[in-house]
């Protein structure tokens, strides 16, 4: 496998190495044994990328996400799910049971960058696509054919690179692309720190801007009609389980952590 750094969109960066560090740990949490192949293949320096607050972040936002999607797959096994913004991304890997279908989306520069990290997969598809676009939703029908089940999106680490106009744009696309309905599972994260990025532990570091925050999932159900706002839960509930900073930080700035929200429609 032979990867550049200019492959990669710097963000990916982040969890990847988060990941890989964690992975290696003696007690480690999560396992990804392959977000440790390729930041070897990289020869990249994980310090600006891995700091312990964006540690326990990705930490904490992973095992949350990967209980949610295994709850869902226990109720549902043909389960569609589109990992919207996959970069590196190994869920499938953790949460597979043999008989759902994934789809691994992103921009064309990241797919490239994932299949030669990847290997292909039977059940495993990845799209070259703009998420705001509905050029990549075909595929995901023709996998729906005969699935009694509805689809599932998650969006992890995107929306605070999207503006609201785009997150709009986006959810259009799925409510046009699958009538039927389905659920979306997208980290959020708060106004304050879309005004304070550069105090981000990990993300000053990379040339990325927050584009959008919000105080509360409702208000990205109310960009369009017909989306409805099921629930949401901070990463604190996760990270203040593993560390006095990560209680400390959950005592004192409740609402300053990303959360996961889930919306149907």
């Amino acid at each position: 496998m032979e990867l550049r750094l200019g492959d990669v969109q710097t963000t990916a960066l982040i969890p990847l190495a988060v990941k890989a560090n964690e992975t290696l740990r003696k007690n480690a949490r999560i396992k990804d044994n392959k977000a440790v192949e390729i930041i070897k293949a990289l020869k990249i320096d994980t310090k600006p990328y891995d700091k312990f607050m964006s540690h326990e972040g990705v930490v904490a936002r992973t095992i949350m996400l990967d209980r949610q999607l295994k709850g869902i797959i226990q109720n549902a096994p043909n389960t569609v799910i589109v990992n919207v913004g996959a970069g590196f991304d190994n869920r499938f890997e953790r949460v597979d049971n043999g008989k759902i279908l994934w789809f691994d989306l992103d921009l064309p520069d990241s797919i490239a960058a994932r299949r030669k990290a990847y290997p292909q997969h039977e059940r495993v598809t990845m799209i070259a696509g703009n998420a705001l676009e509905d050029n990549w939703c075909g595929q995901v029908k023709d996998a729906l054919a005969g699935r009694k089940s509805k689809p599932v999106f998650i969006a992890e680490g995107l929306f605070m690179y999207l503006t609201l106009d785009q997150i709009r744009t986006f959810l259009e696309v799925l409510k046009n692309n699958f009538p039927n309905g389905g659920i979306l599972i997208a980290e959020q994260n708060c106004k304050a720190m879309q005004k304070s990025e550069k105090h981000h532990d990990t993300v000053k570091n990379t040339n990325a801007h927050f584009m959008s925050g919000t105080d509360s999932g409702q208000e990205i159900a109310d960009l369009t009609e017909g989306i409805e706002f099921v629930e949401e839960h901070s990463f604190n509930e996760e990270m203040r389980k593993y560390s006095i900073r990560g209680k400390l930080f959950a005592l004192l700035l409740p609402k300053m952590n990303d959360r996961w929200a889930t919306f149907r429609w």
